[in-house]
């Protein structure tokens, strides 16, 4: 209901407390949608050109998440734009989209579907759901971290959820790592530490922005590391670097 554009009974309702408690089953989310594009993936490559397969199943991701990641990113890249953390703010929740945030989401578009486009043709669906599972457990390590600054009154995107428990985020570590046995493990020895590195230096960059995180910057979040997980696994697969 908060992360997908997949249909929920009306009589779930939203609450605060709902959105908190979801935040650990985020990398769950991102098996299913993964699973989504993998599937598509897999049948349009039966009767389709490689690159075409690759984008159907990009479509697919986006459409389903409602473009939830990507809009943060463009929103992020907006952002940038700013000179002070006021501005920045204010300017993320601009439900206009700028230069930045074009040129930024088209980047991150042509990117993603380069590097998967790049991967053994036999190996993108496990990579794919791999890949959306691991992304989104760095935002749910910056939200059980971090200290949102965002004003959810005023915010144009959905609302946030709050720090958890130790306990959520390792539900969420779980449902993030159990995917990657799906992949070599020579992979997992470089997407891990990168990602980590990753995380740390995104921190400190909107720490010294804005102070803290919003919507905008865990959906940027989710969106480089998905991009840095294709990546790794290109790396290894052609033997770029030593393991």
């Amino acid at each position: 209901m908060f992360y997908t554009r997949i249909p929920v009974p009306k009589s779930t309702g939203f609450s605060e407390d709902n959105l908190n408690r979801a935040t650990k089953y985020f990398p769950l989310i991102g098996i299913i949608v993964g699973s989504a594009g993998a599937f598509i993936y897999l049948i349009a490559a039966i009767i389709l050109p490689l690159h075409l397969s690759v984008l159907f199943s990009l479509a697919t991701t986006i459409l389903l998440t409602g473009a939830f990641h990507e809009d943060g990113f463009a929103d992020f890249c907006d952002g940038l734009g700013g000179y002070s953390q006021e501005q920045i703010l204010e300017i993320m929740k601009d439900s206009r989209i700028g230069t930045y945030g074009a040129i930024g989401l088209l980047m991150m578009f042509l990117s993603r579907f380069f590097s998967l486009s790049a991967i053994n043709p036999l190996q993108i669906p496990v990579v794919i759901i791999a890949a959306h599972a691991f992304s989104r457990m760095l935002p749910v390590v910056l939200i059980y971290t971090g200290k949102y600054v965002g004003k959810s009154s005023t915010s144009k995107s959905k609302p946030v959820g709050q720090k958890g428990s130790g306990q959520d985020v390792l539900i969420a570590f779980i449902f993030a790592v159990m995917p990657l046995a799906l992949i070599e493990w020579e992979a997992s020895l470089l997407i891990i530490p990168v990602s980590i590195i990753l995380f740390y230096r995104f921190n400190a960059f909107v720490v010294k922005q804005i102070g803290g995180y919003t919507g905008d910057v865990l959906g940027a979040l989710q969106q480089l590391a998905e991009l840095t997980f294709y990546i790794c696994f290109i790396i290894v697969q052609n033997n770029t670097i030593p393991l």
